[in-house]
């Protein structure tokens, strides 16, 4: 039987859910973190690094949720600073230097919205990075694992393809801001949730992604090991098809994928 949107909602912010890291230590044959902004700090609510897997290199920006209190403390709880886009541009602009695919893991409930991130410039930190990411000229997949909230979300989701896992969740705010927003009234969480087409489904019947994988669920549980085996499928397939691409076709039907949406 088909679940709800309320109900994907839900598995999409269940605490046992795989994090980024954890398709991390599972696609990649070797992982090396790289920190920093070079502005204000290091932000962990999101992973940056270069990954391998074989012969092939790729940059790897991931969104990083934490699975108690102490660990959520310290990746903000899946909710960038400024900072964090920051280093994650950086890291795209080294991709591009070196003629690396970048791969993205979105998994944020948004970016972080208190006085502090305003005033080192989270508006800007997100605008700057749709800028560039739909320019940057190198290959860009996106992999959306759990919740994908508003330009928190979007920030790092400027790809040539995008991929959700079927109980993961992509929309402009969350359901709780919608209902708050439309109804002033947050008890319709539900209703909203139901209305605001941001299932893996729902994304893929109107052509705002491009594939929805299977998250062989049972009990809540999820096989880290399936799911990252068919991830790891995709980044193979998508690099050995879009390294060939000239880099003037790559910014072309990029820019025409979301000029059509």
């Amino acid at each position: 039987m088909e679940k709800t949107a309320w109900e994907k909602v839900k598995l999409a912010r269940l605490s046992s859910r795989p994090t980024a890291l954890d398709y991390i230590d599972n696609i990649f044959d070797e992982f090396i973190e790289l920190h920093g902004d070079r502005y204000y700090r290091d932000d962990e609510s999101i992973v940056c690094g270069i990954g391998s897997i074989g012969n092939s290199k790729y940059t790897i920006i991931a969104e990083q949720k934490g699975r108690n209190t102490k660990e959520n403390i310290l990746r903000n709880f899946g909710m960038p600073n400024p900072e964090a886009y920051r280093k994650s541009l950086r890291l795209m602009k080294q991709a591009e230097k070196f003629n690396r695919t970048i791969i993205t893991f979105i998994d944020t409930k948004g970016a972080y919205p208190g006085i502090e991130a305003e005033q080192r410039g989270q508006g800007e930190a997100i605008a700057k990075n749709l800028i560039e990411m739909a320019r940057l000229k190198t290959p860009i997949l996106a992999f959306v694992i759990g919740e994908g909230s508003s330009g928190g979300a979007l920030a790092i989701g400027v790809a040539d393809r995008v991929i959700m896992l079927e109980n993961a969740i992509y929309s402009i705010l969350s359901p709780e801001g919608f209902a708050s927003i439309l109804w002033k009234d947050s008890s319709r969480v539900q209703e909203a949730a139901n209305i605001m087409k941001l299932t893996a489904n729902d994304l893929y019947d109107m052509g705002k992604i491009d594939k929805i994988l299977n998250e062989y669920i049972e009990n809540e549980k999820f096989s880290v090991e399936k799911i990252s085996a068919d991830m790891k499928k995709e980044i193979e397939n998508f690099n050995k098809e879009y390294k060939k691409i000239d880099k003037k076709e790559l910014l072309d039907k990029r820019y025409n994928k979301y000029r059509s949406m």
